[in-house]
């Protein structure tokens, strides 16, 4: 199939982009268009005006804050993977990436565009959830920063208002030293994960200091585990103490398809969560 007509705007910076938001009715915007223009074909949208964004350059890039990794909403997820900065900042960015789709929609597919279509089975956001990433929005009114804790408002749905824009995500660095590990179950791979998992741990003296994990595909958003990070902290990182953490990760709220009972995904977050608590906690003392 085809998509249906639209009016086509090419946009070369924020404002323009902005305006040409506030300005129409019925808008899509096009990022990576690896979601947006299969939905297109398919009709499965069909809007009066499609924005392109892949001409405005300062949209894009990678910079080391110094308290954050800061990453334009346009940026490419291949160059995402390739990055030296994000390699040594935030490497599990990267390993989520390797899971996300094949290397032709990695070079395509953008950050920003993912963080906005928000499947909930979708890397990206799984680690930005885990990270608590802070998002830039741009509109008319000016700009307004978002906690990604805010940024899920339901399913698919993002907190962006339609004559909003997604410019900047930013991860704040652990000061602490620390491990973290990214590991996800799909039916294939490439495929979005059945259960994915994002664990970050800070160990200092034989003890967990910090915490974080993160599940992705469970539920219509990330899910952040914080109760058993809490059960974390203080705890001696070893077999023991990360199987009680699967065992409490098997009851989360967990949603069903076609495809997977929600007792499959609990057992399997259960599973995954142990995993990535043991590579994080490896990579954190000195490991692999």
């Amino acid at each position: 199939m085809k998509p249906g007509p639209f009016t086509y705007h090419d946009p070369t910076s924020v404002d323009d982009a902005v305006a040409l938001l506030a300005g129409h009715e019925d808008v899509k915007l096009l990022a990576g268009g690896q979601s947006l223009m299969p939905m297109l074909n398919m009709r499965f949208v069909v809007p009066d005006h499609v924005i392109d964004l892949n001409g405005v350059a300062d949209m894009s890039g990678i910079a080391d804050t110094g308290d954050a990794l800061a990453i334009g909403a346009m940026t490419r997820q291949c160059d995402l993977a390739s990055s030296e900065i994000v390699a040594a900042r935030a490497p599990i960015l990267r390993e989520a990436l390797s899971f996300v789709g094949h290397f032709q929609t990695r070079n395509r597919g953008t950050i920003g565009g993912s963080l906005c279509h928000l499947d909930p089975a979708a890397e990206q956001p799984t680690v930005a959830a885990a990270y608590d990433a802070e998002l830039t929005i741009v509109g008319p009114e000016g700009t307004r920063e978002v906690a990604f804790a805010e940024w899920p408002l339901a399913y698919m749905m993002a907190n962006l208002a339609p004559d909003e824009l997604l410019t900047q995500i930013r991860f704040p660095y652990w000061q602490e030293a620390h491990g973290a590990a990214f590991v996800e179950f799909a039916r294939r791979h490439g495929d979005f994960a059945i259960i994915g998992v994002a664990a970050l741990l800070a160990v200092e003296d034989g003890k967990i200091t910090r915490a974080s994990v993160a599940v992705g595909g469970a539920d219509v958003q990330p899910l952040r585990l914080a109760d058993v990070e809490t059960m974390l902290v203080g705890a001696a990182p070893g077999d023991a103490v990360f199987a009680e953490a699967g065992a409490m990760a098997r009851k989360i709220d967990a949603m069903s398809d076609a495809y997977v009972t929600t007792q499959y995904r609990q057992r399997l977050a259960g599973v995954l969560v142990e995993r990535a608590l043991a590579q994080a906690a490896s990579r954190a003392t000195g490991g692999e």
